[in-house]
């Protein structure tokens, strides 16, 4: 009798203790998993933002999203390694009114890099030049006001004389007095060797094909890259 209690002692202490390495092991792996889990949703948090925020220029009309210039922006950006998330925040026939109204969607997060492309759309309606310069300062203003340290770049935009030549050369001014008003860094023109090229361009004449999109990255690029250095 105490030859079998002590076999069945021995077993039993076999298992409970096959049980609590087995316990431990899963313990130790679900532990793992947590802490991996934990560093990437940290690694996420800490990427910093480049919000672009505009219209079909900026949502890529007519082309991927990925071969429009902030799709280039963001694959340029991996490469050098660099931990940054690019957010498309264009709305094609999206006007500065329009823009000014739905910004709040975009600010629940901060973005260390504001580019604002709006405009384009006001001159070829013929929106009043002094409505469509209050509204790009409102957003200048209400990016700022939420969150002061974020960089702002404006891309300044031109268009043709469809309304008379006083208002296309009144236009063009818009952008350099909001950029000198609000102190914020001026792209001269972003469609600056693509407009009006028709090799460039969509068979609309507006919107860039992605070889055309490839000159706008390389016009905004070197804005972009000095303000996340």
């Amino acid at each position: 009798m105490k030859i079998h209690f002590q076999i069945a002692s021995f077993f039993t202490l076999v298992v409970v203790s096959f049980l609590l390495v087995s316990c431990g092991g899963k313990s130790s792996e679900t532990t793992n998993q947590t802490n991996a889990d934990s560093t990437a949703v940290s690694q996420k948090s800490e990427q910093k933002l480049i919000l672009f925020f505009g219209n079909s220029l900026t949502a890529g009309y007519g082309i991927d999203p990925e071969d429009a210039f902030p799709g280039l922006t963001q694959a340029t950006i991996d490469s050098l390694g660099k931990d940054y998330k690019v957010i498309n925040g264009g709305l094609s026939g999206e006007t500065t009114a329009g823009g000014l109204s739905r910004l709040d969607w975009f600010l629940e997060e901060e973005p260390y890099l504001f580019v604002l492309e709006l405009g384009g759309n006001d001159g070829l309606r013929g929106i009043q030049l002094s409505e469509t310069k209050k509204n790009l300062l409102g957003i200048i203003d209400k990016v700022r006001e939420k969150y002061p340290n974020t960089k702002i770049i404006l891309a300044g935009m031109q268009i043709p004389p469809n309304m008379g030549q006083e208002y296309t050369d009144e236009f063009k001014t818009i952008y350099p007095a909001v950029a000198k008003e609000k102190n914020v860094t001026l792209i001269p023109f972003l469609l600056d060797g693509v407009a009006g090229n028709p090799d460039l361009n969509l068979p609309d004449g507006i919107h860039p094909t992605e070889a055309g999109h490839k000159i706008v990255f390389g016009t905004i690029w070197p804005f972009i890259e000095q303000a996340i250095q």
